[in-house]
């Protein structure tokens, strides 16, 4: 299958969705521009109630690159699992979390941006480029960035960093489930779900929800007692 090149990826541009499975094209245009390494950073967990949204960044081996990496939300659970063990076993890798607490406090988009940096920052060999998904390049990277939208999609070092987050993701609401089993953190990963929603009704927010997110925020309103003097 041809590859379909990006216009001008060292310009940081953001780039058009492209058809077809993510392949490794960005980073060879930027290897062959002069970059010596190059990550991928794509994040999970950007739109639940709950739990902290995760960020990995990847620097991939171009000699020993997975078969099969793809936009984590199209993988199955088991091939999700799979592939985390392999691209641990032949690549760079950092994992950043940004907990409730760091949500509420830059808002979902302040704590996913300075999450990416410190992945990007937390890789065992510096990176000349970091391939970032979405439309913000963070502006605290070490690195220059380039924003690909819907680049889970378009790169494999993005693909394999969205499967690093999405299943670390995964297994953090796994423990969020042993903590608070009344959600069911397991099933719906903290998303707002009739079932979440309706445990959170009954029981209240917990201490891993996200206190600025709507339908807390709603809640932890209504719980606010307000004593009037007359």
């Amino acid at each position: 299958m041809a590859r379909r090149r990006p216009s001008d990826p060292a310009s940081g541009r953001l780039f058009a969705p492209e058809a077809g499975f993510p392949d490794f094209s960005h980073e060879e245009m930027l290897l062959a521009r002069g970059a010596r390494f190059v990550a991928g950073v794509d994040e999970a967990g950007r739109g639940p109630l709950a739990g902290p949204v995760v960020v990995a960044a990847v620097r991939l081996d171009p000699g020993n690159i997975p078969e099969g990496l793809n936009d984590s939300k199209k993988l199955s659970a088991e091939r999700r699992d799979a592939l985390y063990d392999a691209i641990l076993a032949s690549a760079q890798v950092a994992i950043v979390s940004a907990p409730p607490g760091d949500i509420f406090t830059r808002n979902i988009r302040g704590a996913t941006l300075a999450a990416m940096a410190r992945a990007v920052a937390a890789l065992p060999c510096p990176v000349d480029r970091a391939l970032v998904d979405g439309r913000d390049v963070p502006p605290e990277l070490p690195c220059p960035g380039i924003a690909l939208i819907g680049g889970d999609g378009r790169s494999v070092s993005i693909a394999a960093a969205s499967i690093i987050a999405k299943v670390t993701r995964d297994r953090m609401c796994a423990i969020m489930d042993c903590d608070a089993p009344q959600f069911g953190f397991s099933g719906h990963k903290g998303y707002g779900t009739a079932a979440h929603l309706a445990a959170l009704n009954l029981h209240g927010p917990s201490r891993h929800h996200r206190r600025d997110f709507a339908p807390v925020a709603a809640l932890l309103v209504r719980e606010t007692v307000i004593e009037t003097v007359d």
